[in-house]
């Protein structure tokens, strides 16, 4: 049985501050990936119909990973540096069904 943990988040960002938060979440995320082997898959996606509404998709070893991810200092810079830019987030814990992923070839998408 897959003990990964899997969570989304959704994100209502200020529209005056949109490109702003992004910056900020590219950080994160980019640094998370890099220096976290317990963080598996971080994926932010913005609604085509209104920017402003964020959807991450976190995935990670284990809910110690998790937990470890949220005590990172770069991931505490992170919620420090978007607390103002922030309207609402709604974090859904989910239950994994099926999860797969092709290898990517190289680099990013």
């Amino acid at each position: 049985m897959d003990s990964s943990h899997v969570q989304v988040a959704r994100v209502v960002v200020n529209a005056t501050k949109l490109d702003q938060y992004r910056a900020a979440l590219k950080e994160q995320v980019e640094t998370s990936m890099r220096i976290e082997p317990g963080v598996l898959l971080l994926y932010a996606v913005a609604d085509k119909k209104n920017l402003t509404h964020i959807t991450l998709m976190e995935r990670y070893a284990s809910e110690a990973a998790r937990q470890a991810h949220m005590k990172a200092p770069h991931f505490l810079k992170y919620r420090a540096t978007v607390k103002e830019m922030v309207q609402s987030v709604v974090l859904v814990e989910t239950t994994p069904i099926v999860l797969e992923a092709k290898p990517q070839r190289s680099g990013k998408f």
